[in-house]
C-alpha cells in the first residue's frame, strides 16, 4: 500500500486595502485629520454654537460629511461635491451649525490649494451663493450670519491660493537652482576639457619641435664623426652638441612652465608669458636642417593672435624639417597683416609630399602623409615602424590654434613649385 504525502500551505494573510486600487486607500494623515475633526465636531455639536442637538439623522449627517475628507488631497472636488450636499441638508434640519465649520473650512482650503484661481473663484462664488439661499429666509439675522461666514470662506480661499502660489514659486527656484547646478556642473567640464586639450597641443608642439630639432642635430655630430674619423672636424661636433644642449634648455623651460597650469591652475602667472611674432626670429635661427628665410611686416597683433601664429609656424617647420627629404632645404616664412587679418605662409621647397600627397583631396588628405606626425612618416619618433600613411596631430593642431581665434589653416602641395606649403588667417578681433 503507497502512501501519499500532501504539503499543505496555508493562504499568507493579505495587506488591509490589498484588493483595492492605490487611489481608494486613504493616506494616513488625511484619515487622522478626518477622525480628529469628526470628535472635534461632535464635542462642538453637544456643548457650544446655535441650533438643536443631532439627532440619530444628525449624528449620521455629521460623521459622514467627515469621511470624503481622507481623499482630500488625492479627490480636492470630489471630496468638496460630496460634502457640500451633506452640509446644506445638515444646516436645513437645524442642527447645531458650528459643528461642521471645520470640515468645511479645510475641504475649502484644499479646493484652494490644488486647483487654480478662475476655478478657485468659481467655487467660492458657488459656495457662497448656496449659503445665502440658505440664510435668506431667515431674514436679517440670517444675512448678517452670512457675512461672517463668507468672510470665512473668502478667508480660506485666500489662503489656500497663497500657499499654492508659495508652492509653485519654491518648486521654480529649486529647479532653476538645479538648472544652474548643472550648468555650472557642464561649465567645469568643458573648461576642463579646454585646458587639456590646450595643454595637449603645447605639450605636441614643444616635444615634436624640440625632438625634431634634436634629431637633425644629433645626426648631424654623428656624420661627422663617421665621415672622415682621422680628421674630425671638432668644432661642427661641438657646435651640434651646443645645439642640442640649448634646444634641451629651452625645451625644458617651456615644458616646467606648461606643467605649472596643471600644478597651479589659478595662479595668475601660471600659463607663463605666451610666445608671439617677436619670438619667430629665434625660432627661425634654431631650426636646424633646414635654412628658413624670415619675412614679418605685421606690427603689434594681440596676444592669443601672436601666440596662436607662432605655433603654426613652429609645427610648420617641424614638418618641413622632418620631411622635406633634402640637406639644402629652404623655408619662406612670410607674416603680415592686412585687411584686419594676420596672414601666415610658409613654404618649402623639398621632395617630401609624394604623389599621392599632391592628388589627395583637400589640405587635410594633401597634408596627412606628410605633416601629421611621426606615425604619418611610417615611423614613431624613437624609429618604431608607426602607421603608414596615418594622420597625426599636426594639421589638427594647426586648425585648432586657428580657431581659438576665430581664423582658418589651409595646408597642401605647392601648386607653382615642388614643395609643401602651410597658410593660415586669424582675424586681428580674435581672442583665445
Amino acid at each position: 500500500m503507497r502512501t501519499v504525502q500532501a504539503t499543505v500551505t496555508a493562504p499568507r494573510p493579505r495587506p488591509a486595502g490589498a484588493f483595492l486600487p492605490a487611489s481608494a486607500v486613504p493616506p494616513r494623515q488625511d484619515a487622522a485629520l478626518a477622525a480628529g475633526l469628526a470628535a472635534l465636531a461632535s464635542a462642538i455639536a453637544v456643548t457650544v454654537g446655535s441650533g438643536r442637538h443631532p439627532d440619530a439623522l444628525g449624528w449620521t449627517l455629521l460623521l459622514v460629511l467627515h469621511v470624503p475628507l481622507a481623499w482630500r488631497r488625492r479627490a480636492p472636488l470630489a471630496a468638496l461635491a460630496i460634502m457640500i450636499p451633506l452640509i446644506a441638508f445638515y444646516h436645513q434640519q437645524d442642527f447645531n451649525h458650528s459643528a461642521p465649520t471645520a470640515a468645511s473650512m479645510v475641504v475649502l482650503y484644499t479646493v484652494a490649494v490644488s486647483s487654480g484661481p478662475r476655478r478657485t473663484a468659481v467655487i467660492g462664488c458657488a459656495v457662497i451663493a448656496l449659503m445665502l439661499l440658505l440664510k435668506i429666509r431667515h431674514g436679517m439675522a440670517g444675512l448678517a450670519v452670512s457675512f461672517q461666514i463668507s468672510g470665512w470662506i473668502i478667508s480660506m480661499l485666500v489662503l489656500g491660493g497663497y500657499i499654492r502660489v508659495y508652492r509653485e514659486n519654491a518648486a521654480a527656484a529649486l529647479e532653476r537652482a538645479e538648472r544652474a547646478e548643472r550648468t555650472r556642473e557642464e561649465e567645469a567640464r568643458r573648461r576642463v576639457a579646454e585646458e587639456r586639450l590646450r595643454v595637449a597641443r603645447d605639450l605636441h608642439d614643444l616635444l615634436a619641435h624640440s625632438i625634431t630639432l634634436i634629431g637633425v642635430r644629433t645626426s648631424v655630430a654623428a656624420h661627422v664623426l663617421a665621415t672622415d674619423p682621422e680628421r674630425l672636424d671638432r668644432a661642427a661636433v661641438a657646435r651640434a652638441l651646443d645645439d642640442i644642449a640649448e634646444t634641451c634648455r629651452t625645451a625644458r623651460g617651456e615644458l616646467r612652465t606648461t606643467l605649472d597650469v596643471l600644478r597651479d591652475p589659478d595662479s595668475p602667472d601660471s600659463r607663463g608669458p605666451l610666445p608671439g611674432l617677436p619670438g619667430l626670429a629665434d625660432l627661425a635661427r634654431a631650426t636646424a636642417g633646414a635654412e628658413v628665410d624670415l619675412t614679418v611686416t605685421a606690427g603689434e597683433v594681440p596676444p592669443a593672435v601672436g601666440a596662436a601664429a607662432y605655433r603654426i609656424v613652429q609645427e610648420a617647420l617641424t614638418n618641413a624639417v622632418r620631411h622635406g627629404g633634402r640637406e639644402d632645404l629652404t623655408v619662406r616664412v612670410r607674416v603680415d597683416e592686412t585687411d584686419g587679418a594676420l596672414r601666415v605662409r610658409v613654404s618649402d621647397d623639398g621632395v617630401g609630399a609624394g604623389a599621392g600627397a599632391r592628388t589627395g583631396e583637400g589640405a587635410g588628405a594633401g597634408y596627412a602623409g606628410r605633416a601629421g606626425d611621426a606615425d604619418s612618416a611610417g615611423k614613431a619618433e624613437d624609429g618604431t615602424p608607426g602607421t603608414p600613411g596615418a594622420p597625426g596631430y599636426g594639421l589638427l593642431g594647426m586648425r585648432e590654434r586657428a580657431r581659438s581665434v576665430g581664423g582658418t589653416v589651409t595646408a597642401g602641395p605647392r601648386t607653382d613649385a615642388p614643395g609643401f606649403e602651410v597658410m593660415a588667417v586669424l582675424p586681428l578681433g580674435g581672442t583665445a
